[in-house]
């Protein structure tokens, strides 16, 4: 989630609320929400009984306790072949408290349940990714989301925009910021342990990343009468390092990877997190490692809500391959590049899978 960036008046035109339109339980679906026949999803929930479905777990006690070494050693190396595989996995033991994320859970569907003039008093800005509303909407055309988030940026604190937290529930600030330095915690922990996976020192990634940036994106898909209609969240990567997503318990299965081709549902464990590689570890590791691209559905019947963090680099570092990663047989395939003109570039086009990380690819020339 990058600074504001100085950009040109957007016109989105005008843009349903999706919790007020899920109310009245429309029979026809608003235009702007139906994607063409090429952009819908497919709904299945239940994943086909063969291995290519079965999301790694990790268990991070097993990597935080150093119970034996031989134990460590042998979830470092599930956790390193997760990375590379999947780009995806779920962590179990985590150690993020789970009163803390039954309460933050709690507060956000009391927020979405709010009263809509309420939650108008923080809106999120065309081309802005903090308050309330739909992000990474450009045009009056562009095809919705069938979602409404809530995007807020917590560290660093000057990122802040302190207008649009939310004043209710009551504590929902003071909650926010407790459950965000847990997982701030799990993130700087994982990222030690990716990097020893990798054969780096464990602050690799810690000295490279400066003060990480730190956001989160509380999201609300209300049911939905046709949902094979509709997109959740459109397809793409996340920009970040890595993303940590919680959902919501008794929430459907909504969440869709694409590995092998194939959009897989993923069945979140009880009390597990699920963490996912972002676009910057790809050009870290220059793809050994990368990011996955991933949507979300909508659900006939039931609301769903996800808590997701991003975690990634200072604003002002710099990032490109390391030098670990290229050698005559891995040429360099991304550019160095300013990590906040990285994320300016991401907030300010709207997701189209991992189209992002062009930005950052060394495009390569045919000879004719």
């Amino acid at each position: 989630m990058a600074p504001i960036p100085i950009i040109s008046p957007i016109n989105v035109g005008h843009i349903d609320d999706v919790i007020e339109l899920s109310k009245t339980k429309p029979d026809t679906i608003p235009q702007r929400f139906v994607r063409d026949i090429t952009e819908r999803p497919t709904i299945a929930t239940t994943p086909a009984n063969n291995h290519h479905h079965h999301m790694p777990i990790i268990d991070f006690s097993n990597l935080s306790k150093h119970n034996t070494h031989e134990l460590f050693l042998h979830e470092l190396l599930n956790l390193a072949t997760a990375c590379k595989n999947w780009g995806f996995f779920q962590v179990v033991n985590h150690g993020v408290d789970l009163n803390l994320m039954e309460s933050i859970e709690k507060m956000s569907n009391e927020f979405f349940m709010l009263p809509l003039e309420e939650k108008q008093k923080y809106p999120m800005l065309p081309g802005t990714i903090q308050g309330y509303g739909q992000a990474f909407v450009f045009s009056e055309d562009q095809k919705l989301d069938w979602c409404n988030m809530l995007a807020l940026a917590i560290e660093p604190q000057h990122a802040r925009n302190p207008n649009l937290w939310p004043k209710k529930p009551e504590k929902f600030s003071e909650t926010l910021e407790e459950y965000s330095r847990e997982v701030r915690k799990l993130c700087e922990n994982l990222v030690k342990y990716i990097a020893i996976g990798l054969g780096l020192k464990e602050e690799a990634f810690d000295s490279m990343f400066g003060e990480a940036v730190q956001a989160i994106r509380i999201n609300y898909y209300p049911a939905c009468s046709r949902p094979e209609l509709v997109m959740g969240l459109s397809p793409h990567s996340d920009g970040s390092a890595l993303t940590v997503l919680q959902q919501a318990k008794g929430s459907p299965v909504g969440l869709q990877i694409l590995k092998d081709g194939i959009w897989i549902p993923v069945h979140t464990l009880p009390n597990a997190l699920v963490i996912n590689i972002g676009d910057t570890i790809e050009v870290l590791t220059n793809g050994k490692y990368k990011s996955v691209e991933h949507r979300a559905v909508a659900n006939e019947n039931k609301d769903r809500l996800s808590l997701v963090t991003f975690y990634a680099p200072s604003y002002e570092v710099e990032l490109g391959p390391m030098p670990e990663f290229v050698d005559a047989n891995h040429p360099c395939k991304f550019r160095r590049y300013n990590h906040g003109e990285y994320s300016k570039h991401y907030i300010t086009h709207r997701l189209q899978g991992k189209k992002a990380l062009d930005f950052a690819k060394i495009q390569t020339r045919n000879a004719f």
